[in-house]
């Protein structure tokens, strides 16, 4: 049952990509200034909005880590796999963000890179989540999953860092447009964009969630083996 749940999910967001990008492609129209290169906007902002999403997921998995780990051994190994499995699949999207940004940016403002304040501190927030990635790949030892949990905490306090950058442009001048929602009186996007906006945030989201489940699985059945040498070696 498990397996064609995950057959049909899988199904179903494979769908979900397709008609997503025919909507980016065929349906939403070309931007005013911007033509062509605007059609980015239907992969940049939904990866951005998933990183987000599951860089919070790996912060409650690290929150919930420690909070249980003198208490509960095995639920704190739950949390913690997920704490990783938020990480790695949050890096990736936030990989994305920062490859299409440039492509986008070198068409709309004829550079690739400015050191403005959402460019900057998204940057740091990759640096921080791969520093966490690379902490749980080489370092060792009992307190290495504690370590890591509160690296994790405080690198997702760079997230509301990241995201608020915009919305103060009077104070801190930024390069990046203001949000495309809620960012003031000229914020929005033309109604026969939103459609095509939406229907790829449904379907980055739906493909980080599957991304997310293997990950977590295979977290889990690592830990599973890890504990079982452990117990062997215990007994020999």
């Amino acid at each position: 049952m498990k397996k064609l749940i995950f057959g049909l999910y899988a199904l179903l967001t494979i769908a979900l990509l397709i008609w997503g990008y025919y909507q980016a492609i065929y349906v939403a129209p070309n931007d005013a200034k911007q033509g062509e290169i605007f059609r980015i906007i239907y992969y940049h902002v939904p990866s951005a909005t998933v990183a987000f999403l599951f860089f919070g997921i790996s912060l409650a998995g690290s929150i919930g880590y420690l909070a249980s780990r003198h208490t509960h051994a095995g639920r704190a190994q739950i949390f913690d796999a997920w704490a990783l499995a938020g990480a790695e699949v949050g890096v990736v999207f936030c990989t994305v963000v920062l490859v299409t940004g440039p492509i986008w940016g070198r068409r709309a403002w004829g550079m690739w890179w400015t050191w403005d304040a959402r460019l900057t501190t998204t940057l740091v927030l990759w640096l921080i989540y791969m520093s966490y990635l690379l902490l749980r790949r080489f370092a060792a030892g009992s307190q290495m999953q504690t370590v890591a949990a509160v690296l994790n905490i405080f690198g997702a306090l760079d997230i509301p860092i990241v995201y608020f950058s915009t919305h103060f442009q009077k104070v801190i001048p930024t390069q990046h447009p203001a949000p495309v929602f809620g960012g003031g009186p000229d914020s929005g996007m033309d109604p026969s964009m939103v459609g095509a906006l939406l229907w790829n945030m449904l379907a980055w989201c739906a493909w980080g969630v599957l991304i997310l489940a293997i990950r977590y699985r295979v977290e889990r059945q690592q830990q599973k083996i890890a504990a079982a040498e452990a117990q062997r070696a215990l007994e020999a």
